[in-house]
C-alpha cells in the first residue's frame, strides 16, 4: 500500500499509538463507537430545520425548532424501543468496562 498510498500508511503509522488502546474495548463498544450514521443523520435534520427557519429572535425560539427537528424523527416513540435494543450489548459492555460508572446515577 504504501507506493499506491504513502499518505494513508503514514496516517496509520502516525495514529498507531492511539488506534492500538481503542482495540482494548469490547466489539460492542467498538460497533457503536465507530457507527456515526445516527448521529449524522440527526445532524442532518436539525440543520436543515434551522436553514429553513433562517434566525431567531431569541435563544429559546432556537431551541425550540431543535427540539421540535429531534421530536420529529419518531413521532410515534417507537424508536426509543429500537435503539434500546441496537444499545443493549454495548450499555452493558460500557458498564462492564467502565465498572458501573454508567449505572451509578440510577440507583
Amino acid at each position: 500500500w504504501g507506493g499506491k498510498y504513502p499518505a494513508i500508511v503514514r496516517l496509520w503509522e502516525n495514529a498507531w499509538a492511539e488506534f492500538v488502546p481503542f482495540l482494548q474495548f469490547d466489539v460492542e463498544i467498538r460497533k457503536i463507537v465507530c457507527t456515526t450514521n445516527a448521529i449524522e443523520s440527526i445532524n442532518a435534520r436539525i440543520r436543515k430545520a434551522v436553514r429553513a427557519r433562517g434566525h431567531f429572535p431569541t435563544d429559546q425560539a432556537a431551541l425550540k425548532c431543535v427540539y421540535l427537528a429531534v421530536m420529529s424523527l419518531d413521532p410515534t416513540g417507537t424508536g426509543r424501543k429500537r435503539w434500546t435494543m441496537r444499545w443493549k450489548a454495548a450499555l452493558q459492555a460500557f458498564d462492564i468496562t467502565f465498572d458501573g460508572r454508567l449505572t451509578a446515577g440510577r440507583r
